[in-house]
């Protein structure tokens, strides 16, 4: 019983951390209840032949709308380039310039291995205090969760992928049982620094200071 406690301690604590700052992306009135941030991020979900998988197109669709509502004035979208063959970064912005959101509103981190270092760096590198944060309604809790903990004013949107994507939903969300328990231990008991922690860079100071056109 103990051990079955521990094991759930993090899902719970993602779950109610997140609860008042999440919504689902095409439900009655949600992006009304969106707050205006300063940037989104879109974290990475996999290439299919060098472009964004289904579950990642999606989070880069609702990027986009958050853009065109003016609810973000920047676009931080970190994703894994660990290897030159393998680029998340760069085919989520070809995504994007492709569904008409400009190229200058657009900021890529290059260093988004996992959910934690995407949040450290969004705050570290980047300089962002409040982001909305883009990805799948059971990714939500925790990528909420330890963007706040990592000192980011945090809402999150997701998609429910349930309803195109069913299967690959649920084992998502049963491997997110372990991914928060990392997430806990990398932000609650380790503080660990992300594979990269910087430098410092200056791309959205400079897309906050103009106007968006």
């Amino acid at each position: 019983m103990l051990a079955s406690v521990l094991a759930l301690a993090p899902m719970t604590w993602a779950w109610l951390d997140s609860s008042p700052h999440r919504a689902t992306a095409d439900t009655e009135g949600w992006l009304a209840r969106v707050p205006v941030a300063q940037a989104a991020l879109v974290l990475g979900a996999g290439l299919h032949g060098g472009r964004p998988s289904p579950m990642l197109a999606r989070r880069l669709d609702i990027a986009a709308e958050l853009y065109r509502a003016g609810k973000v004035k920047a676009l931080l979208l970190s994703g894994d380039n660990s290897r030159k063959e393998y680029d998340e970064p760069t085919a989520m912005r070809d995504y994007l310039t492709h569904k008409g959101v400009p190229v200058s509103a657009m900021i890529l981190d290059y260093a988004g291995f996992d959910t934690w270092d995407s949040c450290v760096r969004a705050r570290k590198v980047f300089g962002a205090q409040r982001l909305t944060v883009v990805t799948q309604v059971f990714h939500i809790p925790r990528a909420v969760t330890l963007c706040r903990t990592a000192g980011l004013e945090t809402y999150g949107v997701g998609d429910d992928s349930t309803k195109r994507w069913a299967a690959a939903t649920y084992v998502y969300a049963t491997r997110e049982l372990l991914a928060t328990a990392k997430g806990f231990a990398d932000a609650i008991l380790l503080r660990s620094d992300p594979v990269f922690p910087g430098p410092r860079e200056t791309s959205l100071d400079q897309i906050l200071a103009h106007p968006t056109p």
